[in-house]
């Protein structure tokens, strides 16, 4: 526990990496323009003033600016890690020496560490919740259900974290307005395509230094994630073939030139698989017995559950690490070796840094927006998933392309009454 005089509460690796950490948010902060406008407005109207928070984030340099932009509005916020992978222990010294910012996060924490940092930011009562996963909302309605009474509301930004909050929505066991940040056009269309596009091809090749040109590359999933990283790895030469069980995507997929099939023959020519679906067990102990020699297995999906490790490891008679980030079992069955990448987690943050900051800018402009909605809609919101305000999503594509020295066309009168109009025809 890193305490000391002038130093908040926290629960970090090395308060002595905070010079270097805030190097590194100051970096990330010049290319996120509209996150740093919101912030300056904030720092104004202090919308958020004499409210308390929870953060559950991916402790990068993005969510530091995230956090700077929430704490300039007036929120008393704590941040704990929503991946015992995903800390950058930098970011979170720098958060607390440099900005006076709770953490609790360490990168490499055990589940039971994780599980406790949960808990314990649950001591703070919080009145709105940013939540990766959904794991502070579960554990609140399972253990906490007291606080719900404090809850102003609570934002997702990840595709599992919504598969749950919509499981919990149907069950009727939710009792509070949460906007679904992920489905934001400013967040799927590009944070999702684009960053996870990227950053995950990132965390491979930072982990094995492989190269991707001619190898079969197999894609579980193709949402917006899949998508983003099945047209990364064709651009850097790889064979890519997907897999869905979602016919429209699958069709779509086929017409944006990939190869589709199913797990079951993929596993027989893959070189490298990544899980991108939200789901559990996508790569099952059937599939590992059918994989090659030296197949590398990695997942960018928010849960491990993507891979079905534990029946790996009861499969294996070995398991030895090769390098960071890099762990090779060895099949009892047939000697066969299989290469799993950042323990099975979120591949882009585990072996490399996450989405590059140009594209977290919308991501976490949704964010601190959807804060400040939910706190000026309070009372008026129903329990339930939300959309945050198609003009809010509007705005930050315009603070954006302003941002980027992009103009575009507008819409004259006469177009506007056109398009008003059902009169005018052939």
């Amino acid at each position: 526990m890193a305490t000391g005089k002038g130093i908040p509460n926290c629960d970090i690796k090395d308060i002595n990496l905070a010079a270097a950490g805030r190097k590194r948010i100051e970096w990330a902060e010049r290319e996120m323009p509209v996150l740093r406008l919101i912030r300056e407005r904030f720092e104004k109207e202090r919308p958020l003033e004499g409210l308390r928070m929870v953060a559950c984030c991916h402790i990068t340099t993005e969510t530091a600016n995230l956090a700077r932009a929430l704490k300039a509005a007036g929120i008393d916020a704590v941040l704990i890690a929503s991946n015992p992978l995903s800390t950058q222990d930098d970011v979170a010294a720098a958060l607390v020496g440099e900005f006076g910012i709770p953490v609790f996060a360490i990168k490499g924490e055990s589940t039971e560490t994780y599980n406790r940092h949960v808990r314990m930011a649950l001591d703070h009562e919080p009145h709105l919740i940013i939540d990766d996963g959904s794991d502070v909302v579960a554990t609140l309605v399972r253990e906490r259900p007291e606080l719900l009474e404090h809850v102003i509301g609570t934002t997702e930004e990840t595709t599992t974290g919504l598969v749950r909050l919509r499981a919990l929505e149907k069950s009727g066991r939710m009792t509070w307005p949460a906007v679904a940040v992920n489905d934001a056009q400013t967040k799927h269309f590009f944070d999702n395509r684009y960053g996870t596009g990227q950053s995950t091809l990132d965390g491979v090749i930072r982990a094995t230094n492989v190269l991707l040109a001619g190898k079969n590359l197999v894609v579980a999933g193709y949402g917006w994630c899949g998508k983003g990283v099945s047209m990364r790895g064709r651009g850097m030469g790889a064979n890519v073939i997907v897999c869905e069980i979602n016919p429209i995507r699958a069709i779509e997929a086929v017409m944006d030139g990939f190869r589709v099939m199913p797990m079951t023959e993929a596993v027989k020519i893959g070189d490298i698989f990544i899980t991108v679906t939200g789901n559990r067990h996508v790569i099952n102990a059937s599939h590992f017995e059918a994989m090659h020699d030296g197949a590398l297995v990695a997942n960018s999906g928010h849960f491990d559950v993507e891979l079905d490790l534990v029946s790996l490891a009861e499969m294996s008679k070995s398991r030895d690490h090769l390098r960071p980030f890099v762990e090779e079992f060895t099949l009892k069955s047939s000697g066969k070796r299989i290469i799993v990448l950042g323990e099975g987690r979120l591949i882009n943050l585990a072996a490399a840094e996450g989405h590059p900051a140009s594209v977290m800018d919308m991501s976490f402009a949704n964010q601190a927006l959807s804060c400040e909605y939910l706190v000026k809609k309070k009372g008026e919101l129903a329990p339930g998933l939300h959309l945050l305000p198609e003009e809010v999503d509007t705005e930050i594509a315009s603070l954006k392309l302003a941002a980027m020295g992009i103009r575009i066309d507008e819409l004259s009168a006469e177009q506007i009454e056109y398009m008003n109009t059902w009169e005018e025809g052939t």
